[in-house]
């Protein structure tokens, strides 16, 4: 391995599995080859525009068509110029005069046992409707911004696309932050209106959401009336004139409420993003583009059939539930579980027993949920039939060739492609994944782009670098699905993300290709540890770690070091271990074989959870500060558990 120049990153990971879709898969995919896949890929980066003209005009309903299919001006791209549309529309009113519409929209399933729910597209355009009109009775038209803070029910569905219905911009907030944050984010955007319910529940305990949000009112200004869903029915305080029960508001409402033409560009929603790295920024996707890229990726990546029941088990408040909850399957006709609960409430087996309630067949979760499972062991999964999955899929960050063995062993039965998938709240959707019956499959690889999706990996100027070098991954023409900006914030979005490297988006990601064109994510840019003049991504070591039969989940960091620059810190969760000086040696040994030398941890530190964001992310930056000894964490808001950094400072006294 030698030093490399120009901010390239060396490779160290050896990973040569590669499991092709069976032919039986195959023959019934929407793209069943290789070459159909290349023939496609190459035809939409040839001629883009015609490709996702023709796509938009297929797929969408249009009340008027668009005469410009993309007009760029960097950093701003406005696609189907000229197009009226409605997300709302193309989610239900597409689907009332087909076979579809007395079918299944939204199966929910509480967290407590026993309660459920189903929608047909008919019931649910419906419910759409009713709230559109609630909204409009609220005075809540074109580009006002409703603030949500609610739980996992249909409820949240039904308002984000009633928001849509009547051109307003939702702005969701996970149902876990402070009154601080849901003050932040209300006083950023301007909202209008404040949605919620008198409470969630979160593993048997009632959140009491609505005297959070009372406490984040006092701090909105802007906000003029609170709607209120009753869930959970614990006492809550109602402010005569602001306050509003959504059933009450609901029985005087009418069904009938055609979708308002929007221009295509018309913002849909601003998404916050998790802030893992500083303060959260609300990232604006508009409508026609995101619909357009939320349907068609959904369709490719997921191979959606008609029968299938699809779980992405994202909660709506990030944008994979956004995407893949609501917008991308709803566009496309599918049959939704939306589950409101916890993996392992009221037990650890409850995902399988949803799977084989539901005979789930496309199942979309997290690496964080899959290292937990694994913790939680193979016995959780062998109490239930899951014989009705025919795809996985894994979302949110890279995922650890071993976890990757896992879940295609234990949940797919080695039978199950598995579809790992690349995208940003920023992309709108998935930008890399196997087409399951097309692409072969690598443990840890996103493997290639989507068509209509053009990346490269430069180094700090901008310089492509070398196959099976690591760099800075970045795109290099517009796609639909792609953000419009920062929400009030033109320079931060130009800063951010068109800066660096001139004309070319940065995703914040470095990433490798492979010599057969697959890429591999290493991680953020800010986690490249530097030792001794090699770069190396906290990726590729936490994979070593997690190889560890005993390791459950691992996360790398660089801390200074006044010899090699950068020592290598990291911080691991045994299982099926007690933590001990022998574990420590043995686990340096292991990545020392693994990977070589230069990756040999200086300090392992065990513990019992790591800390991570609401969204599952790991805050490596907060495991920085402690490595360093800094007090000061900066922004936490989004970290799911305080308490895991206590415990972590109380092991460093």
């Amino acid at each position: 391995m030698s030093e490399n120049a120009g901010g390239q990153i060396d490779n160290v990971m050896k990973e040569s599995r590669l499991f092709p879709p069976s032919d039986e898969f195959a023959s019934q995919s929407r793209i069943g080859s290789l070459a159909d896949y290349e023939e496609l890929y190459e035809r939409a980066r040839q001629d883009p525009e015609t490709f996702w003209g023709d796509l938009a005009r297929e797929e969408l309903h249009w009340f008027e068509d668009f005469h410009t299919v993309l007009d760029w001006n960097e950093p701003v791209a406005s696609w189907f110029v000229g197009g009226k549309t409605n997300a709302s529309y193309n989610c239900l009113d597409l689907h009332l005069e087909t076979d579809r519409a007395d079918q299944p929209a939204i199966i929910w399933e509480g967290e407590p046992e026993g309660e459920g729910l189903t929608l047909t597209y008919r019931q649910l355009h419906a419910e759409v409707c009713r709230f559109a009109n609630v909204l409009k009775g609220l005075g809540i038209g074109i580009g006002d911004v409703v603030s949500i803070y609610m739980p996992m029910v249909p409820e949240l569905a039904i308002a984000m696309l009633a928001c849509a219905r009547v051109g307003a911009i939702h702005s969701v907030i996970f149902a876990g932050f402070s009154d601080v944050s849901i003050a932040d984010r209300n006083n950023d955007a301007q909202a209008k209106l404040q949605l919620t319910s008198d409470g969630a529940w979160r593993r048997g305990k009632v959140l009491e959401l609505k005297t959070i949000v009372d406490d984040a009112l006092e701090k909105s200004p802007s906000v003029e009336n609170c709607i209120v869903l009753r869930r959970t029915e614990n006492e809550v305080s109602m402010t005569e004139g602001r306050d509003f029960w959504w059933h009450d508001l609901m029985e005087q409402a009418s069904d009938d409420c055609p979708a308002e033409p929007l221009d295509s560009e018309t913002p849909l929603f601003i998404l916050y993003t998790s802030g893992s790295t500083g303060k959260p920024k609300g990232i604006k996707h508009t409508t026609a583009g995101y619909n357009l890229y939320a349907k068609k990726s959904f369709q490719w990546v997921f191979d959606h059939r008609d029968d299938d029941i699809f779980w992405c088990t994202a909660d709506c408040g990030w944008i994979t539930g956004h995407s893949y909850v609501v917008y991308g399957p709803l566009s496309a006709g599918a049959q939704v579980l939306m589950y409101e609960g916890a993996p392992n409430h009221p037990a650890e087996d409850r995902f399988w027993d949803l799977v084989e309630r539901h005979k789930v067949t496309i199942l979309y979760t997290a690496p964080t949920a899959i290292r937990a499972f694994i913790k939680w062991g193979d016995d959780q999964v062998e109490k239930h039939d899951l014989s009705s999955l025919r795809l996985l899929g894994t979302v949110g960050e890279g995922i650890n060739p071993e976890a990757w063995m896992w879940y295609h062993r234990v949940i797919g039965k080695e039978r199950c492609p598995i579809v790992d998938t690349w995208w940003q709240t920023e992309t709108g959707g998935i930008m890399m994944s196997p087409l399951p019956g097309a692409i072969a499959t690598k443990p840890g690889s996103c493997t290639k782009p989507l068509p209509g999706v053009l990346p490269q990996i430069v180094d700090e100027t901008g310089v492509q670098v070398d196959i099976n070098n690591g760099g800075w991954l970045v795109m290099t023409h517009p796609w639909p699905g792609m953000l419009r900006g920062i929400w009030g914030d033109d320079e931060r979005f130009q800063e951010q993300y068109w800066s660096k490297i001139p004309g070319k988006y940065l995703a914040g990601d470095n990433a490798r290709i492979d010599e057969d064109g697959y890429y591999w994510i290493m991680g953020r840019i800010d986690d490249v540890i530097n030792v001794s003049g090699h770069r190396l991504s906290t990726i590729e070591v936490e994979s070593a770690l997690v190889s560890h039969p005993n390791i459950a989940e691992a996360a790398a960091i660089g801390r200074a070091d006044e010899i090699k620059g950068q020592a290598i810190a990291v911080f691991v969760t045994p299982v099926n271990a007690e933590p001990s000086e022998e574990l420590r040696a043995e686990l340096k040994l292991h990545v020392r074989k693994e990977i070589g030398a230069l990756a040999q941890p200086d300090d392992i530190r065990f513990t019992a959870a790591l800390p991570k964001t609401r969204s599952g992310k790991i805050m490596r930056r907060l495991l920085r500060d402690i490595a360093e000894g800094r007090e000061d964490v900066g922004d936490t808001s989004t970290l799911e558990d305080y308490s895991v950094i206590a415990n972590l400072r109380e092991d460093e006294e």
